[in-house]
């Protein structure tokens, strides 16, 4: 039996039809987007850890790099686990609502990585500007000393 609120796939016309098309109720999609809060929350929460970001940044990006064979896998056995087939053979559905949002979490990573490089550059100029001031400040305190 067929849902009435489905759209079929010669019906598809545009990327909003698309996301139309998509039950969004479905438990493993709910499942999935939780996924993608608690990673992003993650990413978010252990922004100063910078080994963890390291490991979380190259397991989400091995995770893209494996949506190829998830989505091959998904595509046989979409019975098990969900109430429609989405997983086509070239990937549209996964890159959507797998991979893109976890590149966005990559993305994220690596913009807080040069937020805080430049952060300890700017903290590392301020300390060397410091040290050269104290420096021409003893050497000026050792002239006064000699010409007294």
């Amino acid at each position: 039996m067929v849902d009435p609120n489905l759209i079929e796939i010669n019906e598809i016309k545009g990327f909003i039809t698309f996301l139309q098309s998509i039950d969004w109720f479905d438990p493993w999609l709910i499942g999935l987007i939780a996924f993608h809060i608690c990673i992003t929350s993650t990413a978010l929460l252990t922004r100063n850890c910078g080994n963890f970001q390291v490991f979380l940044f190259l397991v989400l990006l091995l995770m893209v790099y494996f949506s190829e064979s998830i989505n091959e896998y998904a595509a046989v056995n979409w019975r098990i686990f969900s109430k429609q087939q989405y997983f086509d053979d070239k990937g549209l559905f996964i890159s959507l609502v797998f991979s893109v949002p976890i590149l966005l979490n990559c993305m994220l990573m690596v913009g807080s990585w040069l937020y805080q490089s430049t952060q300890m550059m700017a903290r590392l100029k301020t300390a060397q500007l410091r040290q050269q001031i104290r420096q021409s400040n003893s050497r000026q305190r050792i002239k006064e000393d000699h010409q007294d």
